[in-house]
């Protein structure tokens, strides 16, 4: 247990997933208010990612405003079990996500009737894809420069890296079919090399959000570029029936801005916020200032602290 400027109460904490693996987390506890639980906001990161890349600047300004933050590691990453190590599984990782609401609703601490998803990059499509499932405890959901469709990121990349990126695929999915070790495939690389995000802003963006001594490496078992090309999310904003806040970088060089807006379009009770920043600009500085000061503005409307005819 620790606490921090804000006035928060951090804990580390671990809930079981799939396969007996456990993902690890760290949650965040507002000051405590006479007569009221806080509503939580369950987290997780993007591709390859860990929470301790600058997922704590928002979970810090979530908690200041009153509400507690789950964030989680997938298993395979980070903290959490999982072996072996950077298995980046979509299937897996929405599993994670469902394992992580569960986890929150029974959290003595919290608002269980409460819960908001936010997700990041290839996080955010998860939420998405989370969020149309409808779990028990949902109430709205934050998708912050989502992944939505594969196809559309896939064409991002120019054809030379798309063909390396799959016959890396093809080798890792030859390795898994006898037994032996994934062959793995950097993360996030330079332009002409072959990474699973190679525009010309993916491998500084990406390495910028590391700290210093994170366990933590820029690479994933290489399988995953044939989950990436199949996966779409988006098709399913138009099942969400919960309040959805679509946070879209004009400029994504990742997760072109084009299909999420037509898919954001879909959503029932969607709304959008756009923002001429980059895929990887959000998390510091004043790009991260304008996002949160949006997030914030949308949880207040939909899920107040308080909830109407409450007392604190």
């Amino acid at each position: 247990m620790s606490g921090n400027h804000t006035g928060a109460t951090t804990y580390d904490v671990r809930f079981p997933s799939r396969n007996g693996d456990h993902c690890a987390a760290t949650l965040y506890l507002p000051e405590p208010r006479p007569g009221t639980r806080p509503p939580v906001v369950v987290m997780a990161h993007g591709l390859g990612a860990i929470r301790a890349m600058g997922l704590g600047a928002y979970a810090e300004r979530f908690t200041a405003a009153g509400y507690a933050c789950l964030v989680f590691d997938y298993r395979h990453f980070g903290d959490s079990d999982g072996a072996p190590r950077y298995l980046l599984s979509t299937r897996e990782q929405r599993a994670d996500w469902i394992a992580a609401l569960s986890f929150a609703r029974h959290l003595p601490q919290v608002d269980n009737a409460r819960i908001i998803a936010w997700g990041t990059s290839f996080g955010g499509g998860h939420v998405i894809h989370t969020a149309a499932k409808r779990p028990a405890g949902l109430v709205a959901a934050i998708a912050q420069c989502p992944f939505t469709d594969g196809v559309a990121s896939t064409l991002a990349v120019s054809p030379i890296n798309s063909v390396k990126a799959t016959a890396a695929g093809v080798r890792d999915v030859a390795a898994m079919l006898l037994g032996r070790e994934p062959h793995m495939i950097t993360t996030a690389g330079p332009a002409n090399g072959t990474a699973l995000m190679t525009a010309p802003d993916a491998e500084s963006g990406y390495l910028a959000l590391v700290p210093p001594g994170a366990d933590f490496r820029n690479e994933a078992a290489a399988r995953v570029v044939f989950d990436i090309l199949t996966d779409r999310p988006g098709r399913h904003t138009g099942r969400i029936r919960v309040p959805i806040l679509f946070s879209v970088c004009e400029t994504d060089s990742v997760a072109p801005a084009k299909p999420t807006l037509r898919y954001a379009a879909r959503a029932p009770r969607g709304e959008v916020r756009t923002y001429t920043d980059g895929h990887f600009d959000i998390y510091r500085g004043a790009a991260f200032e304008r996002v949160i000061t949006d997030q914030l503005a949308f949880l207040r409307r939909h899920v107040p602290i308080t909830p109407e005819g409450d007392t604190p």
